[in-house]
Order: structure tokens, then sequence, then C-alpha cells
């Protein structure tokens, strides 16, 4: 409990750290005593910095040698807290822990009534974080492994496709595979304005206005336009009527064409997840994914540890009949489905 209670009360110093550049000082010009951390950082109160640096070194998040009273980042703690394009960057999971305790009033009313948290109205920027959290891992794994796990669909969005990236959020994912793929086209949709308007702006600074275009709707209303590829990433389990998502695959995507499934991984019996991966998403999922779930028309409420076997029933209930996983991570399920 010791442990579990140092992180929890971790996180509000780690933000501050994040937020005033403390952590990024430390990497770009080396160890440094809580002084010259200080004024590195713009001329931050010494007294302060020093006791925050104190409380990383307690937490292992940065080291502390005691002769030359330094505090340093090693190579392994950069990659989690400066190294934006680490696999392994955290920053954000810390404005998502935040994210949830803002909504927890919002969530424990829910638990009364039964009712749903709407995504984006259960804490200010939810959506934001979330999409910070997911970015490392899509930075690492969407071009790299995930798309060329599918049959043939690198092989069609290197020549030009048209791809369909379904509850986009903040569009990190349509815009990487815009990025790898210039000769495709892309559309990104999602049901909350504020994570398209953040898509578009995104777009504009990353010049991809020419192949990507954003979009207001839900899984279920975005436009028919016989896709090579519909994605769903990180999402299909918080709607409300995932089966109802599926079956407007099947309506808007070509004959041939693949859908991809990246799903929180988790094993088919519950019992399984018990562990600290499954620790995580299961408190995600009390928090965030079943309250938005059970907002929306349906209310089906799959939670982040459906699993495989939970999630090939409702593909195939959505009409997608062939189903396999194409990859995994720690962290993920890439499943593909296809008519």
């Amino acid at each position: 409990m010791l442990g579990d209670l140092g992180g929890a009360f971790s996180v509000p110093t780690v933000r501050i750290g994040l937020r005033l550049g403390l952590f990024d000082a430390l990497h770009k010009d080396g160890p440094a005593t809580s002084d010259d951390l200080a004024k590195r950082a713009g001329g931050l109160t010494e007294r302060y910095v020093r006791e925050w640096a104190f409380a990383q070194a307690a937490n292992g998040f940065v080291d502390y040698d005691a002769t030359s009273r330094k505090f340093s980042l090693s190579s392994e703690q950069a990659m989690v807290f400066a190294e934006k394009d680490s696999p392994v960057y955290l920053a954000a999971a810390f404005d998502v822990v935040a994210a949830m305790i803002e909504g927890e009033q919002k969530v424990e009313h829910s638990f009364r009534t039964g009712a749903g948290v709407r995504w984006g109205d259960s804490a200010g920027c939810l959506f934001c974080a979330t999409g910070a959290f997911f970015r490392p891992g899509y930075v690492n794994n969407i071009v790299q492994s995930w798309l060329p796990a599918l049959d043939e669909v690198e092989t069609k969005l290197k020549s030009g496709a048209k791809v369909a990236d379904v509850g986009c959020g903040v569009g990190f994912s349509t815009l990487l595979m815009a990025q790898a793929f210039p000769n495709s086209r892309f559309w990104g949709f999602d049901y909350h304005e504020g994570s398209i308007q953040a898509a578009r702006k995104a777009t504009q600074e990353a010049g991809l206005s020419d192949r990507v275009t954003f979009d207001v709707h839900s899984g279920k209303t975005y436009p028919a336009n016989d896709y090579d590829l519909v994605c769903f990433f990180d999402c299909l389990h918080d709607m409300g009527d995932p089966v109802g998502a599926l079956k407007h695959v099947r309506k808007t995507m070509a004959l041939d064409g693949a859908c991809m499934l990246v799903e929180p991984f988790a094993h088919d019996p519950l019992e399984d997840n018990l562990n600290p991966v499954g620790r995580m998403y299961f408190a995600a999922s009390t928090m965030i994914c079943t309250p938005a779930s059970l907002d929306q028309e349906v209310g089906l409420g799959l939670g982040a540890q459906a699993g495989e076997a939970r999630l090939r029933e409702v593909a195939q209930q959505g009409g997608l009949t062939r189903f396999r996983r194409a990859a995994e991570t720690p962290f993920n399920l890439i499943l593909e489905a296809r008519i």
C-alpha cells in the first residue's frame, strides 16, 4: 500500500515538473543541483525545486548523487518523462489520472442512477489527455507493425487507398497514417466536436489538408465511401452500440476491405486480467470507458477488458464474419475483421 499511495501522491508533483520543464531541463543539459535546475527552468524558486527533486528521487523518477548534490535523468527515466516519441513516454498518463479524479463525482452519481457520463464531459480535457496518452504507442506501432500485419492492406495504402478512422479523437492515428502513405486519402470521424476541432488544427499545422478530412460523426452516421480500410483505435469498447458500428462498417467498406480493431489487451477469462496491465485498464474502464458507453444509444458497456472472444462475437453480430488476431503488444490487441 505504501508503494501504491506513493505513486498516487506523485501525480501532482510529476505534472508540475512536466509543465515547468524540470524533467526536460535535466534531460537536455544534464545533472544539476536544485539551484542550477531552478535557474535552467526559467528562474523558479529554488526551495520548491529542491523539494520537488527529492520527491522525484524518492519515487525513482530521477537519480540523486549525494556527493555532488546533483539530480539527473537516466536514459530509462528520460524515455518515460522527456523523450516524446519513446514507446514508453508516459507524461500524459498522469494527466489522465488527474482527469479521472476530476470526473469522480459524475461517475459516482452514475453508480446511483445507472446513467452514463458523456465523453468529454467528465473532466476539462480528458479527450486531449487520452489522445496524448495513446500517441507514443501509435507512433511506434501503427505504421511499423500493425498495418503490415493486415492482409494486403499495406500494399493498397502505398498505391492509394481510402481509409476511415472511426472514433479518431484528436487525430493522432489518422495523421500518422497520412504522413506514411501520401498516395492514400484519409477521413477521421468522431462524435466529440472538441476532438474534431483539435484534429483539424493539427492537420493544418502538419500540412496534410490535401489528403486528410475530419468531420463530426458517430460510428453509425459517417458517410459510405467504399473504404479499403476502416480503423477503430482504442474506441470500439467506448461506443454505446459497437455492434451497430460494425454493421455500419459493412455498409460503408469495400467488399474486399479490411476493418482493423485496436483494443486494450485482455485475456478472455476476466480473472486472467487481474494483473498490472488489467489493473490499469479496469480502473480506466470504471471511470471513463464504461460511463461513456452507458451514456450512448444501446449502452452495451463492453468495457476496456472485453477480450478477443467477446470482440469476435460483436464483429460477427455486425456482419464481419472473418476475424483474426493480426498482432499484439503487452497493451493492445490488433484484430482484423472482414465481410
